[in-house]
């Protein structure tokens, strides 16, 4: 199974962008998936996960109302849409996939990783 993120970039403060996740070699509505984020010094944290029906969600507090995650199993295709974006979450995200929703924010839990995609706010 192989997670293969994009849509990263460069951003001003405010500013929204969307990142995408395609599962190649599984069928996506197998997994729940969730995204983290990594800075700089820090420790990777989970952001936000989706269930494989996509009828439950869950976010960190500091993206809620910001973030928004979704799924289309008929493109193998997971997004984490992003508005208001602050320069805290300058971070490279990964896309990650699992079992249970209640568990893929433990990174133990996770399954499969992607590679990363750099997310940079500017202020």
């Amino acid at each position: 199974v192989q997670l293969v993120e994009s849509g990263g970039g460069l951003v001003q403060s405010g500013g929204s962008l969307r990142l995408s996740c395609v599962v190649f070699g599984a069928s996506l509505d197998l997994y729940t998936i969730g995204w983290f984020r990594q800075a700089p010094g820090k420790e990777r944290e989970f952001v936000a996960a989706i269930s494989a029906s996509g009828g439950s969600t869950y976010y960190l507090d500091s993206v809620k109302g910001r973030f928004t995650i979704s799924r289309d199993n008929a493109k193998n295709t997971v997004y984490l849409q992003m508005n208001s974006l602050k320069p805290e979450d300058t971070a490279v995200y990964y896309c990650a996939a699992g079992v249970r929703l209640e568990r893929i924010k433990y990174i133990r839990n996770v399954l499969y990783w992607g590679q990363g995609t750099q997310v940079t706010v500017s202020s």
